[in-house]
C-alpha cells in the first residue's frame, strides 16, 4: 500500500477514536466538572499519551474543553452549536413518516401523527392501509384531546398546566363509552404512562378502536403522538394488546430520532 494510502487508513482510525472519545465525556458525566484524564483513560481504554493527541483537536474546535485548573475534560459549546444545527434542521412529520409506513404495513391498519394544540389534537400526517379500511380522518382536523387515543396519551405525560384546564373544561360525551370524569381520566393517564400506550376504546367514534404512544423531543418533553387505528371488529382486544407496545416501540424510536434521551435509553434495553 502506498503512502497516501496508509495516511488516510491512519487518519480514520484517529478519527474514530478521537469520536469514541467524546462520546465517552458524553455518555459519563461522572460529574459536572468533567472527567479526570485518568477517568478518561479507564473508560477509553487508551492510554494518557494517545488521549491527550486525540483531544487536542478536540478542544481547538472547542467540542471539548478542559478545566485549567482541575484538568478535567467536558464538552465544549462547539457540540451545543452541532446540536442545535442538528435541531434546526429536524421537521416532526419528515423524521416520523417512514416509521409510521413501517407500522401501517406492520399492523395493516392506519397511522396518524397528532399534536396538542390547547384543548384539541391536530392531525399532522395520515398513513392509510388503502387495501383494508379507509379511516374518515383527514389532515389537519382537530379532536377533543380527552376522547382520543393520541391526546390521552400526550396528556398522560404532559404538565400540570396542560392538563388541569382540559380536565376542568367541558368533557361532553362524544359516545356513550366517552370517559367524562376527571379523576377517571387521571386514572387512565397514570395506566397509560405504566404501560406505554393509550387506548380509544370506541370513545370518539362508536366503532372505531385506537392505539396511541407520546413522541419526546430533544428535552424529553412530550411533543407529539402516533396512533394506529381500525375499525373494532378488526382491532379487537387481544389486537390492542398486540399492537400497543409495536406503537410504543415506534414511538420509541421517532422521539430517539429527535434527540431524546429518555428514548435511547429505553431503546437500549430493548435491543
Amino acid at each position: 500500500m502506498g503512502t497516501e494510502g496508509t495516511e488516510a487508513r491512519n487518519s480514520s482510525a484517529s478519527l474514530r477514536k478521537a469520536l469514541a472519545l467524546l462520546a465517552v465525556v458524553a455518555e459519563h458525566p461522572v460529574s459536572a466538572d468533567g472527567l479526570a484524564l485518568v477517568e478518561l483513560t479507564k473508560l477509553s481504554g487508551l492510554n494518557k499519551s494517545t488521549v491527550l493527541r486525540l483531544a487536542a483537536p478536540l478542544l481547538d474546535e472547542n467540542l471539548l474543553e478542559r478545566d485549567a485548573e482541575s484538568g478535567r475534560f467536558r464538552l465544549g459549546h462547539g457540540c451545543l452549536r452541532l446540536g442545535q444545527s442538528y435541531l434546526d434542521r429536524l421537521d416532526l412529520r419528515s423524521v416520523a413518516n417512514a416509521e409510521l409506513r413501517v407500522l401501517m404495513r406492520a399492523t395493516e391498519s392506519t397511522c396518524h401523527l397528532v399534536v396538542l394544540s390547547g384543548h384539541d389534537v391536530v392531525y399532522l400526517d395520515k398513513v392509510e392501509d388503502e387495501a383494508t379500511v379507509r379511516m374518515a380522518s383527514r389532515v389537519g382536523a382537530t379532536m377533543p384531546a380527552y376522547c382520543t387515543a393520541v391526546g390521552k396519551a400526550m396528556l398522560a405525560f404532559s404538565p400540570e398546566e396542560v392538563v388541569a384546564p382540559i380536565l376542568a373544561g367541558e368533557l361532553a360525551p362524544i359516545t356513550d363509552r366517552t370517559i367524562t370524569d376527571p379523576e377517571q381520566l387521571r386514572a387512565e393517564f397514570a395506566a397509560i404512562r405504566r404501560r406505554g400506550y393509550a387506548i380509544d376504546d370506541r370513545e370518539n367514534e362508536p366503532e372505531v378502536r385506537c392505539v396511541a404512544a407520546p413522541i419526546f423531543g430533544h428535552d424529553d418533553h412530550v411533543v407529539a403522538a402516533l396512533s394506529v387505528s381500525s375499525l373494532s371488529s378488526r382491532m379487537t382486544a387481544k389486537r390492542v394488546r398486540e399492537v400497543g407496545p409495536m406503537a410504543a416501540e415506534s414511538s420509541l424510536r421517532i422521539s430517539a430520532k429527535l434527540g431524546s434521551r429518555r428514548a435511547n435509553a429505553k431503546l437500549a434495553k430493548l435491543a
